[in-house]
């Protein structure tokens, strides 16, 4: 995790979410803790991190979640280059990364 964000407030805020037991109780928590359009982003950037698992094209994710192919971009390179975070959550939820498509003149 990045230094500058490592911080004891923030290891409260995930402490706290951590003690959640249901779907229930975090629409509770994360509807007190942050707006509708936080709630909106956070969960867009999920569904998009979801849809290139699955090896989906930019183009499509764009027309199936709204989101804007620089935010496309950045949930790929969090995929790519980040802390493996989303992946953790897929491998807990028992989601699979896609294979890859072979494209035209591929062997």
């Amino acid at each position: 995790m990045n230094p500058k964000t490592h911080t004891e407030a923030l290891d409260h805020l995930f402490e706290a979410v951590l003690k959640l037991e249901s779907v229930e109780e975090c629409y509770k928590f994360f509807s007190d803790v942050c707006t509708i359009k936080e709630l909106m982003a956070m969960s867009q950037r999920y569904e998009v991190a979801l849809m290139l698992n699955q090896k989906m094209t930019y183009l499509d994710i764009a027309e199936k979640t709204g989101a804007s192919t620089a935010t496309i971009s950045r949930v790929n390179r969090s995929l790519t280059y980040g802390e493996d975070g989303y992946r953790l959550a897929f491998e807990r939820l028992g989601i699979t990364e896609a294979p890859k498509k072979e494209r035209s003149g591929d062997k």
